[in-house]
């Protein structure tokens, strides 16, 4: 498999196999569909190598099946790959904040989790789906959430999804993809629909 060369190798002190395993920060963000789509597809690839993954929904309700809950979940237990853990913050919301105070304590309460799981290095690959609405919304500091990345031990990986991700965050992630929309069906009223966006 290709490994692909740099266009800059920097003078960090660092062989090509360290900066090659160096953990990163990933943030998928912007207007268009497909930033957890492209988050899971890393899970995916994760699983494939052997590690733990741990996908932690932030926004998107608890009671909403979605495909790719289900999918990783089954390849988790087949023991064939790494480990699957799926949680859910809260009761779960989607795009209509029925309780916005539940639901931002729920978030807290989902971010205190991860950084307890980034402490212990309980994944090797950890999914914050949806993270940066909270961010954005000024429920979850985004200076605490980069100082727990930047200090979390191991060589663990994060995806952060989600819209209008803070700009210090975009800043500090080592790779950052901004889906944009060119068009839609929901644009000619077009709902969703079964196995296209869940």
């Amino acid at each position: 498999m290709p490994q692909g060369q740099p266009s800059v190798v920097p003078n960090d002190g660092l062989t090509t196999r360290q900066r090659r395993n160096r953990p990163l920060v990933f943030v998928h963000t912007g207007v268009g569909k497909g930033k957890s789509t492209a988050a899971f597809g890393l899970a995916l690839r994760a699983w494939n190598q052997g590690w733990p993954v741990g996908v932690f929904q932030f926004v998107k309700s608890a009671k909403w099946k979605v495909g790719e809950e289900r999918a990783l979940k089954v390849l988790g237990e087949t023991g064939e790959g790494g480990t699957v853990a799926w949680h859910k913050m809260g009761e779960g919301w989607s795009w209509v904040q029925r309780d916005p105070a539940s639901s931002e304590e729920a978030a807290r309460e989902g971010w205190e989790q991860v950084k307890r799981d980034l402490a212990t290095e309980t994944y090797k690959l950890l999914v914050l789906d949806e993270f940066a609405y909270p961010l954005h919304w000024g429920w979850i500091d985004t200076e605490d959430v980069i100082t727990a990345l930047r200090e979390r031990p191991g060589t663990q990986h994060v995806v952060i999804t989600g819209r209008n991700a803070p700009q210090a965050l975009v800043d500090f992630a080592d790779l950052v993809t901004d889906m944009s929309k060119v068009k839609h069906p929901m644009d000619t009223g077009q709902k969703g629909q079964r196995g296209i966006e869940w």
